[in-house]
């Protein structure tokens, strides 16, 4: 095995083709392990007072074989690249296979004096069914050091039906009835959904969903600063390169009302965030209307799982979803 760091962000640029293969088949596999997100993160919203390293290990036959991208702040800190705010999971980047022994590998060098000085490793976002919540712990004991684990936060997700039917009787009957009864009447008033596709202008499009996401709430409004509005704008078109871009637009009267930020990958729809004008057809419920339209769909191209991502807002449990913990794992010297 070749076991190389890299100081700063010219490892986006040396691993290139690599890094989404090696993604696609990692232990966790979402849109937030793509090159594209990684990079964008880094440059428009990683601390100024941080460095980038990033331990990097190649087969003997050259393949690509985990990636550790990690975030040093001044204070001694040491993080997933990503972490935390805008990233939902996040992971060493490696197959299953090859978690065990690339762990072995990289937690030596993060102990060296080849990388930065810390005083605390924080992981956030790991996903509940990750091995790295059994194998860093053994490893972080192999050098009298203890992982802390902790539940940081839930992304509830739905198991999809084969039907749109079966899922509606899978509800509560009070939320059965209401999400019926919501559909029926944006149906009567013309609503339209809108699939953003590449025949539309992708940067006007992101740009009204942001003008949707800033009127939905005052902690959105303040949430959107320049950065975020740039990693939006990028993701968005790698995503759409990549064809698991899913931009959704609820319209009635040729106004957009509602709107969805999702990614259609792994056979799982990620609702990355939304967007809603709280004073423009609220009598027609759109928030509501828009993510029961898109549950249809997802169920009709088959896909398994819909993933409200991170939050414990009230409405995705009455969509009938249930909780998947992620954690934070915790190392102090």
């Amino acid at each position: 095995m070749h076991v190389q760091i890299i100081d700063g962000e010219d490892v986006f640029n040396q691993i290139g083709g690599d890094w989404d293969e090696l993604a696609s088949r990692g232990m966790t596999d979402t849109p937030f392990q793509k090159l594209a997100y990684q990079k964008s993160w880094w440059k428009n919203l990683s601390p100024q007072d941080s460095t980038l390293w990033s331990i990097v290990i190649r087969g003997m036959d050259g393949q690509l074989t985990a990636i550790g991208c990690f975030l040093h702040t001044e204070d001694g800190k040491l993080r997933f690249n990503g972490c935390i705010e805008e990233t939902d999971y996040l992971d060493l980047i490696t197959s299953a296979q090859d978690a065990h022994e690339s762990w072995q590998k990289i937690f030596p060098l993060l102990l060296s004096d080849q990388f930065p000085e810390w005083h605390q490793i924080d992981l956030c976002n790991v996903p509940r069914n990750s091995p790295t919540r059994t194998i860093l712990p053994e490893v972080a004991n192999q050098y009298d050091l203890t992982v802390v684990e902790s539940i940081i936060e839930v992304c509830p997700t739905i198991e999809l039906p084969e039907s749109f039917e079966t899922y509606l009787e899978s509800l509560d009957s009070k939320e059965r009835r209401e999400i019926r009864r919501k559909l029926r009447r944006a149906n009567g008033a013309d609503a339209q959904l809108h699939v953003v596709s590449k025949a539309d202008d992708l940067m006007v499009a992101v740009d009204e969903f942001l003008e949707l996401l800033q009127k939905s709430t005052f902690e959105k409004r303040d949430w959107l600063n320049e950065g975020r509005r740039t990693l939006f704008h990028e993701i968005a078109q790698a995503a759409q390169d990549d064809e698991t871009l899913q931009l959704l637009f609820l319209e009635v009267n040729d106004q957009k009302a509602a709107a969805l930020f999702n990614f259609d990958y792994g056979n799982r729809i990620w609702v990355y965030n939304s967007g809603l004008d709280p004073e423009l057809f609220s009598a027609l419920s759109p928030g509501v209307v828009i993510t029961a339209l898109a549950i249809e769909i997802a169920i009709e191209n088959g896909r398994d799982e819909f993933d409200f991502l991170r939050g414990d807002e009230d409405y995705k449990y009455r969509f009938g979803a249930l909780d998947r913990e992620i954690y934070r794992l915790q190392i102090v010297k």
